[in-house]
């Protein structure tokens, strides 16, 4: 098995590296929006777009799950779609399904079904973001076992095939529970992550970025000022774990869960929602503040039952916390993530004569066969699929053309 995952290894840098540059991009060189929130499934999409991409805000993120038995191709490209269309970065955590009280563990073989379904979806943007499981140093999250070589060896194998099957996969490692005890149910995360590289020391060439889960601990109810290894800046702790394991790469840091419990009927203990916002209003300082963090995706947008409605950011009623509301008001920045586009020319209606500011442009019908939404009446440069041409379309004519549609526009091959 080590052999094959060396092969895969291999085979990774022989596609994707040429000259030390990795094929994805860099999500902090360009404008980037650090909003982001975790949803349940892709209903929550408009709510969150309303959340995240408020007050002067666009391209937010939001992380979300898709199990095995969810792996319908036609729900999640219309999702991606959606998405797409009100600018939301999406960041895939894949999951299995569960048994009982434990989520099963995943099958190696199942690695191939994981590719091509992935595969099978135009992406929002170019970054494809992944997460392999989570909270895999509890016994639940794995089978009922702790076991941080399995783990280790199922990642290895994933991350391989997913980034020579496209190079834009930016694929994470699960979050994990920094504040798990060494029990029989759960695995200290320095105890797992030691015992992961001890058997697998070179799996972090093929981890793009770092997905952390900081927690305001102890109960999701610590101080917002709190710092180490359970706290809002539980991310900082497991930075330095890793270079004292000898992991020396500098990794983006995706927040994709963080939050408190507050007050509910079934529970007085925790803070009440005013003070929330506050608190989650101080959170994003610190976040924003800090150049390694891409974004922040606290957990959960709407989650109306037990055992997650403590942390929902809408009542059961569909009304918004206190919280939400603030957070809408903080200012946010413009995202401007990195889209491929593409262009197909089908046919040529007219040819060049449109003349448009001492331009000369043909009209033809086309398909987007990208990743951005050609805007009516908006300029933008594309590549010519089939002829190795970059063009310009300089308008959508009757309406905006989404990817995989097509329509008319006026050209120019530049």
């Amino acid at each position: 098995m080590r052999k094959f995952i060396y092969v895969i290894t291999f085979l990774f840098f022989l596609f994707s590296f040429n000259g030390g540059a990795l094929a994805i991009e860099n999500p902090t060189a360009v404008s980037n929006n650090k909003f982001g929130i975790h949803i349940m499934n892709e209903n929550d999409l408009d709510n969150a777009a309303r959340l995240v991409n408020s007050s002067g805000g666009d391209w937010g993120y939001v992380t979300f799950v898709i199990r095995e038995d969810e792996r319908d191709n036609n729900r999640w490209q219309k999702a991606f779609d959606k998405a797409r269309r009100l600018h939301l970065i999406p960041i895939v955590r894949l999951a299995t399904i569960q048994d009982g009280g434990n989520w099963t563990k995943p099958d190696p073989n199942d690695i191939t079904s994981w590719v091509n379904f992935l595969d099978s979806l135009n992406w929002v943007i170019k970054n494809r973001y992944i997460i392999i499981g989570n909270e895999t140093n509890h016994a639940t999250e794995w089978g009922g076992e702790l076991n941080p070589e399995g783990y280790g060896e199922f990642y290895t194998n994933i991350a391989g095939r997913l980034k020579v099957s496209s190079p834009d996969y930016f694929v994470m490692m699960a979050g994990f529970d920094a504040s798990a005890p060494d029990n029989k149910l759960h695995t200290s995360e320095e105890k797992y992550m030691t015992r992961i590289i001890r058997e697998y020391p070179n799996i972090f060439d093929n981890v793009d970025g770092w997905a952390s889960h900081s927690y305001p601990n102890p109960d999701f109810s610590a101080p917002v000022t709190n710092t180490g290894k359970i706290s809002v800046k539980t991310y900082e702790w497991e930075l330095s774990l890793l270079r004292k394991l000898g992991i020396n790469k500098n990794l983006p840091v995706f927040i994709t869960e963080t939050g408190w419990a507050h007050k509910t009927d079934s529970n007085i203990n925790y803070q009440d929602a005013d003070t929330l916002s506050q608190n989650y209003t101080k959170l994003f300082e610190i976040y924003n503040s800090d150049s390694r963090v891409v974004c922040f995706t606290p957990f959960i947008l709407n989650y109306s039952d037990e055992p997650f409605e403590k942390f929902s950011w809408l009542k059961s009623d569909g009304s918004t916390h206190p919280f939400f509301e603030e957070t809408q008001k903080v200012l946010k920045s413009k995202g401007a993530p990195m889209q491929i586009t593409e262009a197909k020319i089908i046919f040529e209606l007219v040819p060049e004569f449109i003349k448009k500011e001492n331009r000369t442009y043909a009209l033809a019908v086309a398909n987007n066969s990208g990743q951005s939404i050609w805007q009516k009446d908006a300029i933008v440069e594309a590549d010519e699929i089939d002829m190795q041409n970059r063009i310009e379309i300089y308008s959508s004519v009757f309406t905006d053309i989404e990817p995989g549609k097509i329509g008319i526009i006026l050209y120019r091959r530049l």
